[in-house]
């Protein structure tokens, strides 16, 4: 009879992990589908300087225009008329983020308020402007 007593102590004293590992992958996928990624616009520009340029936090879209007028998002050249489409794509992935211009000494006026025009009409309301301090 004491030997039956002591072999059901022992079954009762292991421990079922299941749920704990259930926890955790469930965890895992939370925090993969809810991470923002940055998407960096690839090519570095000549931004101007302004001394109140403020560090931008929430940015997750970089767009660069380089000196020549070319328009990269996310390491690919790509046509002004195309930045709408691509902005409203990446701009679902996380609604809360800004969207950056860097945008070279060298481009026009014209040329820097397309691009604006194409992020604003995507539905982005958080739109920067990349400056040196």
């Amino acid at each position: 009879m004491g030997a039956r007593r002591h072999q059901v102590q022992q079954d009762e004293s292991e421990l079922d992990i299941t749920p704990m590992l259930d926890i955790v992958f469930i965890m895992l996928i939370f925090f993969i589908v809810t991470t923002s990624f940055v998407k960096e616009s690839g090519i570095e520009v000549n931004a101007p300087s302004a001394s109140s340029a403020v560090s931008q936090d929430k940015a997750s879209i970089f767009v660069a225009i380089n000196e020549s007028g070319d328009v990269w998002i996310d390491k690919r050249q790509v046509d002004v008329a195309t930045v709408r489409a691509i902005i409203a794509r990446m701009h679902t992935n996380n609604p809360e983020g800004a969207v950056v211009i860097q945008a070279d000494k060298a481009v026009s006026a014209e040329q820097l308020m397309g691009v604006m025009d194409q992020v604003k009409l995507a539905g982005v309301k958080n739109i920067a402007l990349a400056a040196k301090k």
